[in-house]
């Protein structure tokens, strides 16, 4: 297929790619597949195909590259280039990263006995990037000893990780380095022996194995072999460095073994063998493990056992479960527990002192907001660190005394130009989905904005995993804010906000409920007048991308611009190919379509398979060729029968890195050019009244 004559039309008429019929049957049911074929990278017209519509793309998307100069140096304007990061204690360091103008990548340091002394470079990520399109730091792990480095880096997107071994005194790298590794490792305590994780041909993590520092490869013990393709392996230390855990886990079920990380050659234990549908997690204190599960404990509940005798017939309950508190989690240091929850669609932290008992909860006062465990790596203190944002908050580091409750603000990340958070609202809403269930809504937008109708709004959704979606702060979005856009999160089924229920109501046969509690969103949002759908635009990825697909085969009326990133839209054909990284993991999460239930539900929904001859919305579509997790002929595949099959005349753009994965661009500067474009498509979708920023 020659390509030629659409890039010499390409400001008509975009790339159309041939149709090839596949004939997929199962069930006693045929789907014929016109554009399978693109699956095949090899095939010079794939690439072909996927520069052509990058070349659309950038015809079509020219006029507004002033725009987009426009809106990369507004937020480049916002960014302290140069910046510190709060630096952390671990033994005699402080450890810390720092950026510098003009460089993309951080420079990790540290400093000995106080921030006063001289500064040592551990590894400066600008170095090892240089002449590489693309770079990822995976593993950044010091020994116990803190003399070695162990690091991992990735330069292309693929999530293969490749592990070298830094002597910090002599500055010189050990002979070895192991290919094809996960960012998983930890080190026992003697400082010589290392675990870590290899991956499959489906890019999931399965074997475990142990390295001794300056010998080969290739003589390094296989640990654990996980057979079963639905689990994957991951390997960490206990804050207390007591215990090795390896944690094997599918979306739907635990199983946890220890070792003693003093005799990194000794064998693993179990702590509880694997039972369908039982999760649990594991941290360490003094004689105990502490063990979070949801067997009978959908909010799950917080157990321990002797670490002298963890069998499961030993539990003994701590915290027991509760309908309404979902706990994701424990920290525990030398004399106090610290306890994450969420409760009423917002995270709480819980604080118990361990010689006495008393509790208290540390409280925050938005209407909606994050908080997250920051950089704890001393397990003998009293001060817990952590991360508080808000949407109209920048991210905020705090340190807290336990014992005391004085909080302590590190930083706050700084927002050059004059920000004022007094200048915007957040707000929470409630939609109401059609089964009658209340969808918490967040919003925020510029003070003096009123529900007219007419406000340009962006919409964004997840829903799937139990991941919660963020409300936090983000100054590239005062971009838009200060072109009098309303931005909203819909905290739909499928995310855990609203507890682990939350998340069981909107996966497997329960799917559909994160759509329709996004279109319920939209339609709130519509009937309040924050918006109306001549100026509602809706942005996911991944996951989120499946999202977006969805809802605009629902209700492409109630929408003007889509932008959908690296889309997981092909949910059928990619659910039946276990060969795929991710596919057999993911049965957990949505089914295992060799089911002829799961394949009938599955197909009513999958975004490709239901594009119809309709109008769709404007679409911006943004894909990777080496995206591990959705690969790159997802995206790809529903462009070009959007193309074929969409009776309308607006906007649908493919753009693809020819470099990168899941992530994008990576490098700070490239990332930000992408936002730029992104926001520079929906600003045109919008109109050019939007171009220019609200006095």
């Amino acid at each position: 297929m020659q390509y030629q004559e659409h890039l010499a039309l390409s400001e008509v008429s975009p790339p159309l790619a041939p149709k090839h019929p596949q004939v997929l049957s199962l069930h006693g049911d045929s789907r014929i597949d016109n554009y399978f074929w693109l699956r095949d990278r090899t095939n010079p017209d794939v690439i072909a195909y996927l520069e052509a519509e990058n070349a659309y793309t950038k015809t079509m998307m020219q006029h507004t590259e002033p725009l987009q100069t426009t809106l990369y140096n507004e937020m480049l304007s916002r960014i302290q280039e140069t910046d510190l990061s709060v630096p952390y204690r671990k033994g005699d360091y402080y450890y810390y990263s720092r950026t510098e103008e003009g460089k993309s990548y951080p420079i990790h340091c540290r400093k000995r006995g106080s921030l006063d002394a001289p500064e040592e470079v551990l590894l400066d990520e600008n170095l090892l990037a240089e002449g590489e399109e693309y770079f990822e730091l995976g593993v950044f792990a010091i020994s116990p000893d803190q003399k070695i480095l162990a690091y991992s880096v990735d330069t292309n997107g693929s999530e293969l990780y490749t592990l070298y071994f830094l002597d910090l005194v002599t500055r010189e790298l050990y002979p070895e380095s192991i290919p094809e590794t996960e960012y998983s490792l930890a080190w026992g305590n003697h400082n010589q022996t290392v675990f870590y994780t290899q991956v499959d041909e489906a890019h999931r993590p399965f074997k475990l194995f142990r390295h001794i520092l300056g010998t080969p490869v290739s003589e390094d013990v296989l640990v654990y072999h996980e057979t079963d393709e639905s689990y994957n392996l991951r390997v960490y230390k206990t804050r207390s460095e007591g215990y090795i855990l390896m944690h094997l886990g599918s979306h739907a079920t635990s199983e946890v073994h220890f070792l003693d990380a003093n005799s990194p050659r000794e064998s693993f234990q179990i702590i509880a063998a694997r039972s369908h549908g039982i999760e649990y997690s594991v941290e360490h204190h003094g004689d105990y493990f502490y063990i979070i599960t949801n067997e009978d404990a959908i909010n799950f509940k917080l157990m321990r056992t002797l670490t002298s005798n963890p069998a499961k017939e030993n539990w003994e309950t701590v915290i027991p479960h509760r309908e309404e508190v979902f706990l994701s989690d424990v920290s525990a240091f030398a004399n106090h527990m610290v306890f994450y929850e969420r409760q009423s669609g917002l995270p709480q932290v819980r604080v118990r002192q361990l010689s006495t008992g008393n509790e208290h909860y540390i409280a925050f006062a938005e209407p909606t907001y994050e908080v997250y465990e920051g950089a704890n790596a001393e397990f003998n203190t009293n001060i817990w660190r952590f991360n508080y944002t808000s949407l109209v908050t920048p991210n905020s580091v705090f340190d807290y005394n336990l014992d005391t409750q004085e909080r302590e603000l590190k930083k706050e990340t700084p927002v050059l130009g004059g920000y004022d958070r007094t200048q915007y609202v957040s707000q929470r809403l409630n939609a109401i989905a059609p089964d009658g269930t209340p969808v918490p809504l967040s919003l925020v937008y510029k003070q003096g904005i009123t529900p007219n109708g007419a406000n340009p709004l962006l919409l964004t959704g997840y829903g799937a995993y139990g991941i919660d979606e963020p409300d936090a702060f983000s100054s590239n979005r005062l971009a838009l804010l200060n072109r009098g856009v309303v931005v909203a999160i819909a905290h739909i089924r499928g995310g855990a906000e609203m507890g682990r229920k939350w998340y069981e109501d909107g996966k497997f046969l329960n799917k559909k409920n994160t759509f329709t509690d996004f279109i319920a969103c939209a339609e709130h949002l519509i009937q309040a007048k924050w918006t109306s759908p001549e100026y509602l635009a809706i942005e996911g990825g991944s996951a989120g991308g499946l999202l977006m697909g969805a809802v605009v085969n629902l209700r492409p009326d109630l929408f003007k611009a889509v932008v959908a990133n690296v889309p997981f839209v092909d949910v059928v054909t990619t659910m039946l190919d276990a060969s795929l990284p991710l596919t057999a993991i993911e049965w957990d999460e949505w089914g295992n379509p060799e089911d002829k239930t799961f394949y009938d539900y599955m197909k009513s929904y999958s975004p490709y398979d239901n594009v119809e001859a309709k109008d769709y919305p404007a679409m911006l579509i943004t894909a990777g060729l080496n995206d591990p997790r959705v690969a790159y002929w997802e995206p790809a595949k529903w462009t070009a029968k959007l193309r074929e099959l969409k009776t309308d005349n607006n906007l649908l753009l493919l753009k693809t890195n020819m470099g990168a994965g899941h992530g994008g661009a990576s490098g700070r500067y490239e990332r930000l050019k992408e936002i730029a474009f992104e926001y520079a498509f929906l600003l045109e979708q919008w109109g050019k009244k939007q171009w220019t920023v609200d006095s």
